[in-house]
């Protein structure tokens, strides 16, 4: 979720104001977003690295396109679509890599190592790989199941704003968050069920 203050001004009123100018406007979009969405991108490729790159690329579409948006859609499904597509570019220039590479690994893309970049998982040691377990099974779904229980579960997002972001129906929304649910309960057995308080991929309904 993206942490504003009581009072502040919405994410659609900043937008509008770096319409007009307000370079500072963009700077406070920035701060808002920079660790959701790292977030986010980080759970889609498993590569901080490459996640933080994809960041940037982000907020810079967002400063060289900002005359682009319209109030017909909430801010936050318009960056989260700019950075969803562009992970999905770097998912495809990976399968591309993958295909040609001398690698016996070819294309699995569960081999992608998920680097532990959350700040909220407790700090004590059982926490900690409990949390990392989870992680590390959210980034082995199929890129169509992870893409959409994370923005579920882990950004907070509805699932209205989910189809916008992935331009797939509502019912194909809600279709591949059971389904990545049901694989992570299955994989994850009465572990998920611990986490879930903690809101790490806790929604279970609606």
């Amino acid at each position: 979720m993206v942490e504003k203050s009581v009072g502040a001004p919405t994410d659609e009123d900043l937008i509008l104001a770096f319409q007009q100018g307000d370079v500072s406007a963009f700077e406070e979009i920035v701060r808002r977003y920079r660790d959701p969405l790292f977030n986010f991108i980080v759970r889609l490729l498993g590569d901080a690295f490459f996640s933080e790159d994809i960041v940037q690329e982000t907020f810079l579409r967002v400063y060289r396109n900002r005359h682009r948006y319209h109030q017909v859609a909430k801010f936050s499904t318009w960056i989260y679509t700019i950075a969803s597509n562009l992970a999905k570019t770097e998912l495809r220039r990976r399968r591309v890599r993958n295909f040609f590479s001398i690698s016996s690994k070819g294309e699995d893309e569960k081999d992608y190592d998920l680097v532990d970049v959350s700040t909220d998982i407790e700090r004590d040691v059982d926490g900690i790989i409990k949390g990392e377990m989870i992680l590390k099974e959210i980034n082995a779904l199929p890129h169509h199941f992870r893409e959409a229980v994370v923005l579920r579960d882990v950004q907070d997002l509805s699932y209205e704003e989910i189809s916008q972001i992935l331009n797939v129906p509502l019912g194909t929304v809600k279709s591949r968050v059971n389904r990545g649910r049901s694989r992570l309960q299955k994989r994850l057995g009465f572990l998920i069920s611990e986490e879930s308080e903690g809101g790490t991929t806790g929604k279970t309904n609606g």
